[in-house]
């Protein structure tokens, strides 16, 4: 059984929590602000992943890693079909101002999956961190927005903000799912992947230049060296 350790639940919580309180307290709705976030977790994401998870997956002999890898882009363009893309930045509210199921659902089971190689990979609890901040900033802001209850929109945040800790515990209280533990990783890699490039991507719209996004992402690349 792995030793769990207690950063690989705490972080990802906290993350999910710092976004909503972000998006209760300050509300940066304008959508260069929130750009210059997405821009800066996505380029710290990227960099973890090109910098410290790739090189170890592909280190162990016979590990498949690219399979999974694609295997993880592949699910990741799946879950973005429900989530519409909240992963990246997307807000979408539906006319009625429901609070659309499916896409909470699609948000818990990407969290879910990729918390489950939380306990061993302590860089990635970094780069998952960051990541949740912008994710938490998106989904509060279509939630919140909804005419459920205060209690159910309480609730949706919460199990959203749960679901990565519960990956993590997942895989450090199960024996069995140890054997996988490089397989996941590299599943997640590739979700990771998908989506911190198509947040680089979409921030770059237009082929302007702007110079405080170069300098955001240069800084995330740096960080995530550091790390």
């Amino acid at each position: 059984m792995f030793t769990l350790n207690p950063l690989s639940y705490l972080l990802p919580f906290l993350g999910s929590l710092v976004g909503m309180g972000i998006a209760y307290y300050v509300t940066p709705r304008t959508p260069e602000r929130l750009k210059l976030i997405l821009s800066f977790s996505g380029a710290f994401l990227l960099g973890i992943i090109i910098l410290h998870l790739i090189p170890q997956v592909f280190s162990e002999t016979n590990s498949q890693a690219g399979l999974w890898i694609i295997a993880g882009l592949i699910l990741q363009i799946l879950l973005e079909y429900l989530s519409q893309g909240t992963e990246h930045g997307h807000a979408h509210l539906k006319e009625d101002n429901k609070t659309p199921i499916i896409l909470i659902l699609s948000l818990c089971i990407h969290a879910f999956i990729e918390g489950l190689p939380l306990g061993q990979e302590p860089k990635l609890i970094w780069g998952i961190f960051i990541h949740k901040i912008p994710i938490g900033m998106v989904l509060f802001f279509i939630v919140w927005g909804s005419k459920s209850n205060l209690l159910s929109r309480l609730l949706y945040l919460i199990l959203f903000s749960l679901m990565s800790p519960l990956g993590s515990l997942t895989l450090s209280c199960f024996d069995t799912l140890t054997a996988w533990q490089l397989p996941i990783t590299a599943l997640v890699i590739g979700m990771l992947l998908h989506i911190s490039t198509t947040i680089l991507f979409e921030s770059n719209q237009g082929h302007s230049f702007n110079l405080r996004k170069l300098l955001i992402i240069l800084a995330a690349f740096g960080f995530s060296y550091l790390i």
